[in-house]
């Protein structure tokens, strides 16, 4: 996921805490919000993808 998108969620997350957002604002953040969570767990998967397990014997 760019930078760019990651400073406006967090943009988005502060305007929140401070006041209101608007129904447009909210709808941005909700679809940036599911897009990171996507990267994050395409990335997590792709690191478990990569494992490998060694096992010495016993």
């Amino acid at each position: 996921m760019e930078q760019a998108k990651i400073d406006r969620i967090n943009a988005l997350a502060k305007k929140a805490k401070e006041g209101q957002l608007t129904n447009e604002e909210i709808v941005e953040r909700d679809a940036l919000r599911k897009e990171y969570l996507a990267a994050v767990r395409k990335n997590l998967r792709s690191q478990l993808d990569n494992i490998k397990i060694v096992d010495k014997g016993e």
